[in-house]
C-alpha cells in the first residue's frame, strides 16, 4: 500500500510558485513540467538514461532535444542515476547552461528526493555525514572511506512510518554518484527499496528514489524558483505541494 503524505511538507526555503499538478506528458514519456525559451525541467522516468551510454542513445537529453529542436549548445546540466526517476533541468542554449551548472556547481540548488527505506529509521531527522569513493574493483559502487573518501552530506526527515519500512525526503549537500543510495544504506542501516547494487532487487518493482522538489535561480532571475514533481502511486497518491 501506499504511503500518504502530509501536505504540509516542504523546505521553507521554497517559494509558492511550484506547479501544483506537474506539467504536460508527451508521447515518448517524459512529462514537462516546465519550459521557456531558455530552460526546460522535465520529470524523468526511472529506467531511462539522461546521456547516452556507450551502446544506448536514447536518454532524456536526446528527447529534450527532439522536443526543443531549436535548442543550441549542449543541453545537460546535472542528471539522475537511471533507476532514479524525477526532476531534470535542461539548459536550452549555451548562456543558460553554463548558468544553471554553475548554480548546480556551486550548491545554490535546493534538492529534495523522496525514498521509501526496507526498514526503521530511529531519528525524525538527522544528517548523514559519510566520505565516499568509487569502489574501482567493482564499479559503479561506491564505499564509505573516511581515510580518502570525498566529503558527502546528506540531511533527512522521516515523513512516514510503516512496520517494515520508513518514507524519507532526503536533502543531499553534496552530489557524489549514488550518495544517497549510499547513505541510506550505510549511514542508516536501511537501504532504499528496489535498490540492486546496495540491498535487494526483489524488495520492490524498481528503486523507490524520486527526484521531488528543485528550487533555483533561472537565466536572467534573481530570485529561487520552485518546481514539484508528482511522485509515482508507489510513493504517495495524495501527494501534493504545501497550500
Amino acid at each position: 500500500m501506499p504511503f500518504s503524505m502530509p501536505r504540509s511538507y516542504g523546505p521553507a526555503s521554497l517559494p509558492t510558485r511550484d506547479l501544483p499538478t506537474g506539467g504536460v506528458r508527451v508521447p515518448d514519456g517524459l512529462c514537462v513540467i516546465h519550459a521557456d525559451h531558455r530552460y526546460a525541467v522535465v520529470d524523468k522516468p526511472a529506467g531511462l538514461l539522461s546521456v547516452p551510454g556507450k551502446t544506448e542513445p536514447d536518454c532524456a537529453a536526446a528527447r529534450v532535444a527532439g522536443l526543443f529542436p531549436d535548442a543550441t549548445g549542449p543541453l545537460v546540466v546535472h542528471r539522475l542515476d537511471m533507476d532514479t526517476s524525477g526532476l531534470l533541468v535542461f539548459g536550452l542554449d549555451p548562456g543558460a547552461q553554463r548558468r544553471l551548472s554553475t548554480e548546480f556547481e556551486n550548491r545554490r540548488v535546493e534538492k529534495t528526493y523522496l525514498a521509501i527505506v526496507g526498514g526503521p529509521v530511529r531519528s525524525e531527522t538527522g544528517t548523514i555525514d559519510l566520505p565516499m569513493r568509487v569502489d574501482w574493483p567493482n564499479r559503479p559502487r561506491q564505499i564509505v572511506d573516511h581515510a580518502d573518501g570525498k566529503p558527502s552530506v546528506t540531511r533527512y526527515r522521516v515523513l512516514a512510518r510503516e512496520p517494515d519500512r520508513t518514507l524519507l525526503a532526503l536533502t543531499p549537500e553534496t552530489g557524489r554518484t549514488h550518495q544517497l543510495r549510499v547513505h541510506c544504506a550505510e549511514g542508516l542501516g536501511v537501504p532504499i527499496l528496489g535498490d540492486p547494487l546496495y540491498g535487494s532487487l526483489d524488495s520492490a518493482p524498481r528503486l523507490l528514489l524520486h527526484a521531488w522538489r528543485l528550487a533555483f535561480r533561472p537565466p536572467g532571475e534573481r530570485r529561487l524558483r520552485g518546481f514539484t514533481s508528482p511522485a509515482s502511486e508507489l510513493f504517495a497518491p495524495r501527494l501534493a505541494p504545501p497550500a
